[in-house]
């Protein structure tokens, strides 16, 4: 029986079938390389020691969906796949539901059609009601403030109705804060197409010399430094996280129904303090221009983990400087190649 990633070639997807394989679990990646690469598939293999089926397909393709599920003997899910650029998603709503509510649905059809009723959602803080008091916890109101936000709550609705409706379904809504950082070996990490959106990578590749400054959006906050501040994550705890989820749902006390689990630290830190990190860990000066805050941003937004910590299992364990050095090395790596 094998695991279906979903997106299983990106930036999480990666890590957490690193994670999973060596668990000793089979997996089974599906991705469309919108934005990842295929010889992501290779360098999974490289570092677990055995190659991983990797398949290139659509979610949008029912057909070929129905492939994957008739090929490979798939008894759960963890559905990682979707387009997820804010700012994109605020010029392209059309595209965003479309792409990821479509595909989400002809997901859980082909699943149905299959017997598999047990999944995994990558979903996000982004969920949360700009308006709630920090930190968030998994019973604070939800309402997005952009498109791709509001694809990631009604995709948790379409999964509880389907549970509701079909109560053998077993479902965990993972809503994850900011995951940064690489593996440590270097071979795999956050690869985006076209200029970054989230601050690591940018700021990896102005350390690289391919950008020429990390623009600071506000420094006017009412922070400690004046800038924003997150709850950065690194992304192999937070692939971690998604081995006990899974877990959780093969516990034989375990039943059907969702259930909402937040995937941070629980602490958070500022824009300032993720360039300090940085250049530690690069050991050089990166080059930083304050300007204008962004709309929408909000001056601190972090994570209330307690209820991962107690029914999952789950703590994250590694600190900014540790997922600044592991990007760091990532980022090295893909300037040599």
């Amino acid at each position: 029986m094998a695991v279906l990633l979903t997106g299983g070639t990106g930036f999480i997807g990666s890590h957490t079938a690193v994670e999973l394989v060596q668990q000793g679990r089979q997996v089974v990646l599906l991705d469309n390389y919108s934005n990842s690469q295929p010889e992501v598939a290779e360098r999974i293999g490289r570092i677990v020691g055995r190659q991983v089926p990797a398949v290139e397909a659509d979610l949008l393709d029912e057909a070929a969906l129905e492939r994957v599920f008739s090929d490979f003997d798939i008894d759960s899910v963890i559905h990682f796949a979707g387009f997820k650029a804010v700012g994109e998603s605020v010029e392209k709503p059309l595209a965003y539901y479309h792409n990821n509510l479509t595909g989400t649905v002809n997901l859980l059809r082909a699943m149905s059609v299959h017997g598999v009723k047990k999944l995994v959602f990558s979903s996000s803080a982004t969920v949360y009601r700009a308006d709630n008091p920090v930190p968030y916890r998994e019973d604070s109101p939800l309402g997005a403030v952009n498109p791709y936000g509001w694809t990631k709550v009604m995709i948790e609705q379409i999964l509880r109705d389907q549970a509701a409706a079909d109560p053998a379904w077993a479902v965990l809504l993972l809503r994850y804060f900011n995951p940064i950082g690489a593996h440590p070996s270097g071979l795999i990490g956050e690869d985006p197409s076209g200029l970054p959106n989230n601050l690591v990578p940018y700021v990896a590749r102005v350390a690289a010399g391919l950008l020429p400054k990390v623009q600071v959006f506000g420094a006017d906050y009412d922070t400690p430094d004046g800038s924003g501040v997150r709850d950065y994550i690194h992304v192999v705890d937070l692939a971690r996280g998604h081995r006990l989820a899974l877990d959780r749902l093969e516990r034989p006390d375990r039943l059907g129904g969702v259930e909402a689990f937040n995937l941070g630290t629980g602490r958070g830190s500022s824009v300032f303090e993720v360039i300090a990190a940085y250049e530690r860990a690069c050991g050089q000066k990166i080059p930083c221009q304050t300007v204008g805050r962004r709309p929408g941003d909000l001056p601190v937004v972090y994570a209330d983990p307690a209820l991962a910590r107690a029914e999952l299992g789950f703590e994250a364990r590694l600190t900014l400087d540790e997922m600044c050095q592991d990007s760091w090395r990532w980022q090295r790596n893909l300037s040599s190649e």
